[in-house]
């Protein structure tokens, strides 16, 4: 899986590949993280990629030719899609992360400022992707968001793919609860049906709390877990 991330700021994505899972997804080539800066595209002297908005208003509007000819030259795979992460895109979703990790390269632009010059969404036409209803200064951090989700889904980058099923959102519930030692932790115990050896009770009790907590944490999702039951 590779992945370009078209940034004014790569060492924020670069950084984030120096630790922990994605480090060691990275030094196996499981996943493959490269970075491309706009601002080597300009054809502005002082590497200029952004001026002030047509009509007026506050901030600065990054400009379309650095952005589009950065965007141009990256080597396209023909399994591939294109992301822009900004608020008005759809919900990230674990089913989204679940669609992106079948793809072998996904290219992701991220924003600074008051956003993008409208005719680059027309010129390259991406895929737009919020991570939630909040604004941040730029995109790196929810591009970073993506990358960890989908690799998490990619063969290898877990120690066992089966890490990744067991996650919340993975079947429509939230995670059940975990324990590990001491049995015994200022008076409150492991359950004691975890402790047994029994695989069906461990699995039996493990989904209904999956439920209980999807419903008391999350109705929402309860509410949509429980109609797609019942269509099923």
């Amino acid at each position: 899986m590779k992945f370009d991330v078209i940034t004014l700021f790569p060492e924020l994505v670069e950084s984030h590949m120096n630790f922990s899972i994605m480090k060691r997804a990275t030094e196996e080539k499981i996943i493959e993280v490269r970075v491309h800066n706009p601002r080597d595209y300009t054809l502005d002297k002082h590497k200029k990629v952004d001026d002030t908005p047509y009509g007026g208003g506050a901030g600065m509007v990054l400009m379309p030719q650095p952005y589009v000819d950065c965007y141009e030259n990256i080597k396209m795979q023909k399994n591939s899609i294109t992301l822009m992460m900004t608020p008005q895109g759809e919900p990230f979703t674990d089913e989204l992360s679940d669609e992106f990790a079948n793809y072998d390269q996904v290219v992701i632009l991220c924003g600074h400022y008051e956003g993008f010059d409208e005719r680059i969404r027309e010129i390259i036409r991406p895929r737009e992707i919020s991570i939630g209803d909040f604004v941040l200064t730029g995109g790196e951090l929810p591009a970073l968001c993506l990358i960890d989700s989908i690799s998490r889904k990619i063969e290898g980058t877990l120690g066992k793919i089966e890490s990744a099923h067991d996650d919340s959102f993975s079947d429509g519930l939230l995670e059940y609860p975990q324990y590990t030692k001491p049995r015994n932790y200022r008076g409150l115990k492991v359950p004691e049906v975890l402790l047994n050896g029994n695989h069906k009770l461990i699995e039996e009790y493990r989904t209904e709390q999956k439920i209980q907590r999807t419903k008391l944490k999350r109705p929402d999702l309860f509410k949509k877990w429980k109609n797609k039951k019942k269509n099923i």
